[in-house]
C-alpha cells in the first residue's frame, strides 16, 4: 500500500494540474465565447450582460443578412448606408472597442483559473495562451479597422456623388476617364476616353472609346462653353496637330472655372457633355483615375493575365534612359501594375487607336478577374489604391446595383468599338455615323440579350406576327461598311 500511494501525485500537484486545465479551458471558451467564463466561474451579471449583447448583435446579422440575400434592393439600400463615412467610421471604432473588452474579459478568465495554483510550467503554457490569443485578436482587430478606415476614407474622397441612377432606354452609361497630369504637360488631361453602355437588366457591356485627338467637337446647348465654340470645338491655326482636341475640353473647362458655378470638377463636367454629345447618350456616371492610382490598383489586386499580340515597348526613345524593357508576345502573361501600364499607354512605334483597344484589353482583364475573394483578402491595398482616383460621382446608394451589374457582365461576351480611321476622320468626324454606330452596336447587343433568353424553339419558326394597334419595331439604319470597323467581341482579342 505504501508503495502504490508514493506513485500517486501529491494533492499539491493535483490540485495544479486541475487549475492549469481549468485555465486552458476557461480563457479558449473566452476567446470564443466571450462572457462564458464569468457565467461559470466569475461576475456571473458582467457575463450574461456580453453573451445577451453578442446573441442579439449575430442574430441582427444574420436575419439581416437573410433578408439582403433574398431581397436584392434591400441589399443594395443596406450596402449604400454602411458605405457612408458615418457608419463606417462607427463601425472602425466599434471594432476596436469590441477588442478592447474581448480581451479584458480574456485576462479576467485567465485570472478566474487562479494561476497561483499553478505549477511554474502550468502558470508559462496558460499565460503564453492567453498571451497569444490576445495577441492575435487584437492584431486582426487592428487590420479589420484600418480596413474599415481606409474604405471610410475611400468613401469620403472619392465617392463624391451627384451621378443619376436613372436608366435610359434600358440603359447605364459609364465615362471612364483615364488622366495625365504627367511632367511637361499643362495641367491634367484625359489620356483615355471609354464609355461602357451597359444593360440595366442583363449587364451585357458594350464599350465605345473616343480618341484623344477627336476634333470639331460639338457642345450642347446647355452647355457653357457653347457659347465659346457653337460650331464645335476648333481653333483656327495652321499647324491643328495639337490644337483643340477632345482630351483638352478638360483643361479649357478648368481654365474658364467662372462658367461653371459651384462645380468641383469642371473638366470633367464640360468633357462628359462633349462626349454625350458625341454619342448621342446620357451618361449617368464618371470616374477618372491617374496613371498612379491605375498602377496601384493593377498592384493591389495581385495584377492581371493577358494574351499579348504585339511586342510593347517600356518607355520610348524621348524619355531619359530610352527603352529600357519590351513586353513581349504572347499568351496567359501575368502582369504587374507597372508592366500593364506600359502595355494600356504605350506610345513608341504605336497608334492612339492602337493604345485604345490595349487600354480596353486591360478593363476587360480586371473585370473579369476581380472576384470577391481578391476583394477580401486585398482589401485594405485596394482601398489605398482606390484614394488615388481623382473622383467618381457614384453615390454611395448606387454602389449595390453597380457591383451587381459587373457581376453579371463578368459572364457575358463585352463588344467595343473604337471610333478611330478608317471608320472615323478625327480632324474632320462624321459625327451622324458615330451616332448610328453606337446605335446599332447597343442594338445588336441587346439582341444577344433577347436570343440568349429566348426559349428554345422546334420546326421552323413563323415569321412574327404584329398585333392589332401596335406599332411594329422599326430597324435601325445599316451603318456603311465600307468605313466602319468591325464591332470587337474583346474576349477574343485579349483573351484573361
Amino acid at each position: 500500500m505504501s508503495d502504490n500511494a508514493s506513485a500517486l501525485p501529491t494533492p499539491q500537484v493535483r490540485s495544479q494540474g486541475i487549475a492549469l486545465r481549468r485555465g486552458v479551458v476557461l480563457t479558449i471558451f473566452s476567446a470564443l465565447l466571450p462572457g462564458s467564463a464569468q457565467v461559470v466561474a466569475g461576475n456571473r451579471r458582467l457575463g450574461r450582460a456580453v453573451l445577451r449583447f453578442l446573441l442579439v448583435v449575430i442574430g441582427l446579422v444574420l436575419v439581416i443578412g437573410l433578408l439582403a440575400a433574398l431581397i436584392p434592393p434591400l441589399r443594395n439600400l443596406l450596402l449604400g448606408f454602411m458605405l457612408g463615412p458615418i457608419p463606417l467610421r462607427i463601425l472602425q471604432w466599434g471594432v476596436l472597442a469590441w477588442a478592447l473588452v474581448w480581451i479584458a474579459l480574456l485576462a479576467d478568465a485567465w485570472r478566474l483559473a487562479n494561476p497561483r495554483m499553478m505549477s511554474l510550467a502550468g502558470k508559462l503554457v496558460s499565460g503564453t495562451l492567453a498571451l497569444a490569443l490576445a495577441a492575435g485578436g487584437g492584431t486582426a482587430a487592428v487590420a479589420a479597422s484600418r480596413s474599415v478606415g481606409a474604405l471610410a476614407g475611400l468613401s469620403d474622397s472619392v465617392l463624391v456623388g451627384g451621378g443619376s441612377n436613372k436608366t435610359n432606354a434600358g440603359r447605364i452609361n459609364v465615362l471612364l476617364l483615364g488622366g495625365d497630369a504627367g511632367k511637361g504637360r499643362e495641367g491634367l488631361r484625359p489620356d483615355s476616353m471609354t464609355v461602357a453602355s451597359i444593360d440595366a437588366e442583363t449587364g451585357r457591356t458594350v464599350l465605345f472609346s473616343l480618341p484623344r485627338n477627336l476634333q470639331k467637337v460639338p457642345f450642347p446647348a446647355d452647355s457653357p462653353l457653347h457659347q465659346l465654340y457653337p460650331n464645335g470645338y476648333y481653333c483656327h491655326v495652321k499647324n491643328l496637330a495639337d490644337a483643340c482636341m477632345l482630351n483638352g475640353i478638360y483643361t479649357l473647362a478648368s481654365s474658364h472655372k467662372k462658367l461653371f458655378p459651384n462645380e468641383k470638377y469642371p473638366g470633367v463636367v464640360a468633357t462628359q457633355s462633349a462626349i454625350e454629345e458625341v454619342l448621342g447618350l446620357k451618361i449617368n456616371y464618371w470616374a477618372m483615375v491617374d496613371l498612379a492610382g491605375f498602377r496601384k490598383l493593377i498592384d493591389a489586386v495581385g495584377g492581371i493575365t493577358l494574351d499579348v499580340g504585339v511586342r510593347v515597348p517600356m518607355g520610348s526613345k524621348e524619355t531619359p534612359g530610352g527603352i529600357k524593357e519590351w513586353i513581349e508576345p504572347g499568351k496567359g502573361q501575368h502582369m504587374d501594375g507597372l508592366h500593364a501600364l506600359w502595355f494600356a499607354r504605350a506610345r513608341e512605334g504605336s497608334s492612339d487607336y492602337a493604345r485604345m483597344i490595349r487600354q480596353k484589353c486591360v478593363m476587360n482583364a480586371m473585370l473579369k478577374q476581380l472576384n470577391p475573394t481578391t476583394v477580401l483578402t486585398r482589401f485594405s491595398e485596394i482601398a489605398d489604391a482606390g484614394g488615388q482616383i481623382v473622383a467618381t460621382n457614384l453615390p454611395t446608394s448606387d454602389v449595390g446595383t453597380m457591383l451587381e451589374l459587373a457581376g453579371k457582365a463578368k459572364s457575358l461576351p463585352m463588344a467595343s468599338v473604337s471610333f478611330a480611321p478608317p471608320l472615323i476622320v478625327t480632324w474632320d468626324p462624321d459625327f451622324a455615323l458615330i451616332k448610328q454606330t453606337v446605335a446599332d452596336t447597343i442594338a445588336a447587343s441587346e439582341q444577344a440579350d433577347i436570343k440568349a433568353t429566348a426559349p428554345a424553339q422546334t420546326g421552323t419558326p413563323s415569321a412574327p406576327s404584329t398585333t392589332s394597334g401596335s406599332p411594329s419595331p422599326t430597324p435601325t439604319k445599316s451603318v456603311k461598311t465600307s468605313k466602319t470597323n468591325k464591332t470587337d467581341n474583346l474576349d477574343s482579342i485579349c483573351k484573361a
